[in-house]
């Protein structure tokens, strides 16, 4: 199972490329910009946010981490 990032890390991390907010869906933070729909690693508990080493998303799989967090928060979890 993942680990969570702490939610006030969460608050003030950002997409470096288009400086829109995160989501953490499992080992990944995505960005919340549909235009870039990077993603970045998280190892040991430590978000990796640089750009390099990002992976672009297919647009199916951008749909699927939103609409997975969307459905945790209207479920009452966090992840």
């Amino acid at each position: 199972m993942a680990q969570r990032i702490d939610p006030e890390l969460m608050e003030i991390l950002v997409c470096p490329q288009s400086h829109a907010r995160l989501i953490q869906v499992g080992d990944w933070l995505y960005s919340t910009d549909p235009a870039t729909r990077r993603r970045y690693p998280i190892r040991d508990g430590i978000p990796i946010m640089l750009i390099d080493e990002s992976e672009v998303v297919d647009e199916e799989e951008f749909r699927k981490a939103t609409r997975q967090v969307q459905e945790q928060a209207s479920n009452g979890e966090n992840g």
